[in-house]
């Protein structure tokens, strides 16, 4: 029995009653009115998701019947029924969100099909809206893991997002996950068939790069024996992911905004341009404005790249995420190691709720891998974590230099010289040519400041000139 409810709107009696116990007789739950206005008190109280409307009626006619339930959210199919002749209100009726029309007396046999359809797609619909609703409301999205605000707003984000064709900037720190929400990104798409290609610009030579990227033909260059297919060539019809875009090398920035722009590339040695059809993706590590201000990264590219932009947070800023990412990994690790985990125990779950994870999800991932491995039971422990695990500083130690001068707030401007100075001529076994270069003062001016912070020390000083 199909069971969905259908509310029938017909003026004249008998083909009101002759309607709603021919529909009924196919299992659809029915309810009447005689008239538009009618048809609304009724709508509002028993919610049906289809419609029969005749188009001529009193008080309020089927064609304004249908423009007020345009204007309610819910999903509602109306059908139209018109009189020979006229067909033409019947279509503007279709211009303006009608489902279906019919022509009076109706076919019984064409009304059964057009309600047939018209259920399926409402039960089509309400089964997209459930999924979308579920998406919504789960902490994962594809590959992404969380249920933390920051995380939802980016899941809303990659969802509306994910199905166009245009390009999307990735930033954050490095180890948050850049390249998950690419493979989301592309999952998510009308590419998802297609291939996935990641290349991380960082870590391919200069020489190279444009080669890895562009493809080479044989001969192109002194080692290119063969033929070679690019990034782009790899990519057709998927997506390219370019990591680390900031280190591509200036002149090869320029070649890629040609082919963004374009749609067609040249590989190297290569006379002939072919055309792309490939979704490109960036990321990077580094705050793409200021890459731009340090002529790192193209402004022009940057502004073609970042149609998008999807903020990757560090770990340390939704910690509340840290349970589910968890139990994501160890059900990965437990695949992929052959073991059977089922989770942490207390201690060493407050322990990582403590650190900051200053590797963000990459380092969490070594860590349960790790841990995973060790243990020999079904819960991860304290035990299982690495040696000194949360006594590193979130923050990346800086090394500094044994010559380097230390000038602490308050210091004043002459102290700060002096001290200089000093560390200078230690650092020249007190050449005080050699010195006065290294400042980009004068030998006279120095001699000049020595006499004025050290006026004894000068006047008997006799040490080496140069």
């Amino acid at each position: 029995m199909a069971q969905e409810k259908v509310l029938i709107v017909e003026d004249e009696p008998h083909a009101l009653t002759g309607l709603a116990e021919l529909v009924s007789g196919w299992g659809y739950r029915t309810a009447t009115a005689r008239d538009g206005l009618e048809a609304l008190d009724q709508v509002k109280v028993w919610q049906p998701g289809i419609v029969v409307t005749d188009l001529k009626m009193p008080r309020m006619d089927g064609m304004r019947l249908l423009e007020e339930l345009n204007r309610q959210k819910e999903q509602r199919a109306v059908i139209v029924l018109t009189a020979q002749g006229s067909v033409e209100s019947a279509v503007e009726a279709m211009k303006i969100g009608a489902f279906d029309y019919l022509q009076k007396p109706v076919d019984p046999i064409r009304l059964k099909t057009i309600l047939a359809n018209v259920t399926r797609q409402l039960e089509l619909q309400r089964e997209d809206e459930s999924a979308h609703e579920s998406k919504r409301n789960a902490a994962s999205l594809g590959l992404l893991v969380g249920g933390s605000p920051a995380m939802h707003e980016i899941f809303s984000l990659i969802e509306r997002v994910a199905p166009t064709n245009v390009s999307v900037l990735i930033t954050g720190e490095s180890g948050t996950g850049k390249e998950l929400v690419a493979r989301t990104l592309h999952e998510l798409s009308p590419r998802r068939n297609k291939p996935f290609v990641a290349v991380n610009c960082a870590a391919i030579p200069e020489s190279l790069i444009e080669s890895e990227i562009f493809g080479h033909e044989k001969g192109a260059f002194t080692g290119a024996v063969e033929r070679r297919a690019g990034c782009f060539e790899l990519a057709e019809e998927g997506t390219l992911l370019l990591d680390e875009i900031g280190e591509m090398p200036i002149g090869t920035q320029a070649k890629l905004l040609r082919v963004l722009e374009d749609r067609r590339y040249r590989r190297l040695g290569s006379k002939v341009e072919t055309p792309i059809d490939v979704r490109v993706l960036a990321a990077t590590n580094k705050e793409p404005e200021t890459a731009v201000a340090d002529g790192h990264l193209r402004g022009d590219l940057f502004y073609r790249l970042n149609v998008f932009n999807v903020h990757m947070p560090p770990l340390r800023e939704h910690k509340e995420d840290l349970p589910a990412i968890v139990d994501r990994m160890i059900a990965e690790m437990n695949e992929k190691h052959g073991r059977s985990v089922k989770g942490m125990d207390t201690e060493l779950r407050g322990r990582m709720m403590a650190y900051d994870w200053p590797g963000n999800v990459r380092e969490l991932r070594n860590t349960i891998e790790r841990a995973v491995i060790l243990c020999s039971g079904d819960e991860l422990q304290a035990r299982h974590l690495p040696p000194g695990f949360g006594t590193r500083s979130s923050k990346p130690a800086v090394e500094v230099p044994a010559n380097a001068v230390h000038v602490e707030v308050g210091t004043t401007v002459d102290q700060a010289e002096r001290m200089l100075i000093l560390k200078t001529l230690e650092s020249t076994s007190n050449n005080k040519t050699r010195a006065a270069e290294i400042l980009g003062i004068s030998l006279k001016t120095l001699h000049n400041k020595l006499k004025e912070y050290f006026p004894k020390n000068e006047e008997s000083d006799s040490d080496t000139e140069g």
